[in-house]
Order: structure tokens, then sequence, then C-alpha cells
């Protein structure tokens, strides 16, 4: 059985795999954390997830299986 990552729940090689297209994980990354309720940090996510966030994002990502959570607000 595939194991659950980060990503609505998807398999991690899917997660994974959104993961490294910029647009859907700046896209996937906003939804998770508005999803969770973290409103400024889904915002944050909105306005600077094509740039560290995404890169950090997507080493957590293959590492931990999870995104990177700086803010929890």
């Amino acid at each position: 059985m595939a194991s659950k990552s980060d990503y609505f729940g998807l398999s991690y090689v899917v997660s994974v795999i959104l993961a490294i297209i910029p647009f859907t994980a700046w896209l996937c990354g906003a939804i998770t954390r508005f999803a969770e309720g973290k409103i400024v940090a889904g915002l944050i996510r909105l306005l600077f997830g094509f740039t560290l966030v995404w890169i950090v994002d997507l080493i957590m990502m293959i590492v931990s299986k999870h995104i990177w959570r700086l803010l929890n607000i």
C-alpha cells in the first residue's frame, strides 16, 4: 500500500510529481494551507510560492513527504 502524502491525501509519487511542477506546487501548497485553516500561510504561499518556497517544498516533499510549514497561523 502506498503511503499518503501532503497534497490532498494523494500517494507519495503523485505528490512528488505535483511538487516538481512549479505551478501545481504553488497552487496545491496554497490550497492545502487554506484547507488547514491557515489563512496567513496560504496567502504567503500565493505571494511567494514561485520562489524559495517552491524549492524548499520540493526538498521537504522528497525527504519527509510533507510540505514546508514555516507559519502555523
